[in-house]
């Protein structure tokens, strides 16, 4: 097997180095993965600006990457779903698959869930990365390894929709067309929806939104009014949304989901910004909307992976720059930059 493992290391805020590490060894229940194609998170960039989300601070060298696809290299002694020359699509989050939440199926929530590039947790942008073999999915043959990588993204959209329960007939609103609105569009249309509606401060990417298949697209400012920009959403609607996704995160954001909402309706979250914000509860209250709230994704990478395998859904063209392994660097100045891009590959 070859010697060059070289590995993306985050040191510090803007502080990304190549270097080579050791190639691990698999355990009985692991398999030893030469890495595809890792896309870059908007999460990713945050480590790097900011070098920290939340209570997770990236407080040593930490590898960088979760979005990721591979070749399986080597077998552990007990696995037996996967054979080598593999190509599989790799879920990030490994559980602790014994606790409460992860026994109910809500393993996402599992306290102990070991998730790729989540300080402490090393991630996958690597020549070579070790991984649990059940949270491996083996794409056909098909499915490229970047529509693999995708995946990832891809599984948030297809968990927000079946938090919304969006089926046949539902009239969507989608707040944000960055990677995450633009995924959940693309599964709310593959699940049924008749009208979705998607907003942007960016008019190229309610460009692309356009072409992905939105029916109607509208451009905010951040100067804009609250209630006009709810009269727009339901003059162009037709009517008010039943299930609205915010992918923002942004305060504004989250209250036009809730003022935007059909009485009854379901306002689900996506977007993760400040740690508390000011929001019309009562407003939500009296008209029974309900608040839901989105964590990654749980038992939704197969689902993913047959929107994809299948043709219902269509997430090549969400990857608009490509960069080798060793322009890594280069790769996050241009995640960084924003503007033109929706989804950074690098392929290792």
């Amino acid at each position: 097997m070859a010697k060059d493992n070289l590995t993306a290391i985050q040191y510090g805020i803007n502080d990304i180095r190549l270097e080579q590490t050791p190639i691990e060894e698999p355990n009985e229940n692991e398999v030893l993965l030469q890495m595809g194609c890792v896309g870059i998170c908007g999460s990713d960039v945050h480590y790097m600006v900011h070098g920290r989300i939340g209570d997770f601070v990236v407080r040593q060298p930490m590898i960088i990457g979760h979005e990721s696809s591979g070749v399986v290299a080597k077998l552990g002694k007990n696995v037996t779903n996967l054979k080598v020359g593999d190509r599989v699509a790799i879920e990030p989050g490994v559980p602790c698959r014994n606790c409460s939440f992860c026994k109910g199926g809500r393993y996402n929530l599992c306290k102990d869930v070991v998730f790729l590039a989540t300080p402490p947790v090393h991630g996958s942008l690597r020549r070579y990365y070790k991984h649990a073999a059940d949270f491996c999915f083996k794409l056909p043959d098909h499915v490229t390894l970047e529509e693999g990588a995708l995946l990832e993204p891809l599984s948030v959209g297809v968990h927000a929709c079946k938090r919304a329960n969006i089926g046949i007939g539902s009239k969507v609103l989608i707040l944000g067309a960055g990677p995450i609105g633009l995924v959940t569009l693309l599964v709310a249309k593959a699940m049924g929806a008749s009208k979705i509606l998607i907003t942007d401060l960016e008019q190229d990417r309610l460009n692309l939104a356009k072409e992905l298949g939105a029916d109607y697209t509208l451009l905010v400012t951040r100067q804009d009014k609250e209630d006009e920009n709810v009269r727009k959403i339901h003059q162009l609607l037709g009517e008010e949304p039943d299930k609205t996704i915010d992918a923002s995160g942004a305060q504004s954001s989250i209250r036009l989901a809730i003022f935007g909402t059909k009485s009854g309706g379901v306002a689900v979250m996506v977007g993760m910004g400040a740690p508390e914000v000011q929001i019309p509860l009562i407003n939500a209250l009296i008209r029974e909307v309900d608040i839901r709230g989105v964590f990654r994704y749980a038992n939704d990478y197969a689902d993913a992976l047959d929107l994809v395998a299948t043709g219902k859904v269509n997430v090549k063209p969400l990857v608009t720059h490509n960069y080798k392994i060793e322009e890594t660097v280069q790769a996050f100045e241009t995640a960084k930059a924003g503007q033109g891009v929706i989804k950074v590959m690098i392929h290792c």
